[in-house]
């Protein structure tokens, strides 16, 4: 007596007649690496763009990553969505040549079961991943948006045109836009400390003179002094110091500052703030006269022209001082 032995789906499905071959079904791993080149590839350049668009100090940069990381979006979408429906293929299942099916019919996914498929795969992340790693002991290697979308990853004959090259572009491309995206993002930065280093040694040496103007005037030259302290300043304090000015003008003096110490609270490219130590004396009579100290905090602008203007001046310490 001869002994039947039973044939699984793995092996054959009986279609009438005949006896016909059940289709392979895609490894755990071909479809983890398939998934990689797909779609780990574009997020990484996503991720990195996003990350330096973040730290971007210029707005012309975040837009060169904003760029960047809509490109790289689209490009995953077309490659996962538009690719398959046109040519048959992804760029990473071609590689590994796999492809979606629906089942029973086993014809390839259309692009809307693609795209549903692909929103489906939220389930399987939200579950704590188990859908992506369901295929390990699932009979038909299916995750929870095969299950629910009745697609299946199937083992096919690769495509005609070499998909390794294919591969090996994309990733190179991939490569290639990260390196660059950070290579921008270092230029810049090393361009931003230079012009801020530039910016602080400026102002240390420019600074405490512009302050000495400011604040100083002769009793014989107050005038000539004045006007020479207002193109020292930026349009928005210019009123407040003449001001000043105008109340001194009343009964006019001789006022001289000195700055002998300084330091440099904070400095950008064109801005910068300082604390300064003056020290000075007031009028011209020496029965009368006064050696004074303050302290000030001073804002400082660079105006269209490069040069650095006072655009505030907040006394910390006032005037003091005796005979």
């Amino acid at each position: 007596m001869t002994v039947g032995q039973e044939t699984t789906s793995a092996e054959a499905v009986s279609t009438g007649s005949e006896f016909e071959a059940a289709p392979e079904l895609a490894s755990w791993p071909a479809r983890a690496g398939a998934f990689a080149l797909d779609v780990l590839l574009g997020v990484a350049v996503i991720v990195v763009t996003a990350l330096l668009g973040y730290a971007a100090r210029d707005s012309w940069t975040l837009w060169v990553y904003a760029a960047a990381a809509t490109v790289a979006a689209a490009a995953v979408l077309v490659n996962r969505w538009l690719l398959p429906s046109i040519t048959g293929w992804s760029v990473g299942r071609s590689l590994f040549a796999i492809r979606v099916e629906r089942v029973p019919a086993g014809v390839p996914a259309g692009m809307g079961r693609l795209v549903l498929r692909d929103l489906a795969h939220l389930l399987d992340t939200v579950a704590v991943l188990l859908g992506w790693l369901w295929p390990l002991w699932d009979p038909r290697h299916r995750t929870f948006a095969d299950l629910l979308l009745h697609t299946e990853v199937r083992v096919v004959p690769a495509p005609a045109a070499d998909p390794g090259r294919r591969a090996g572009q994309v990733l190179v491309a991939g490569a290639l836009v990260c390196v660059a995206a950070v290579g921008l993002s270092y230029g810049v930065q090393f361009r931003h400390d230079r012009a801020v280093d530039e910016a602080r040694h400026q102002i240390s040496e420019q600074g405490p003179k512009i302050v000495e103007h400011v604040l100083s005037y002769g009793i014989d030259t107050y005038q000539n002094d004045f006007k020479t302290a207002q193109a020292l300043v930026t349009d928005g304090y210019r009123d407040q110091l003449i001001k000043q000015q105008q109340a001194v003008s009343k009964k006019p003096t001789t006022n001289q500052y000195y700055a002998v110490s300084s330091a440099i609270l904070s400095a950008g490219t064109d801005q910068a703030t300082m604390l300064l130590a003056l020290q000075g004396q007031r009028g011209v009579d020496a029965n009368t006269l006064r050696f004074i100290t303050a302290t000030v905090r001073v804002d400082f602008v660079k105006s269209d022209d490069g040069k650095w203007q006072l655009s505030n001046l907040t006394v910390l310490k006032s005037p003091r001082g005796g005979r």
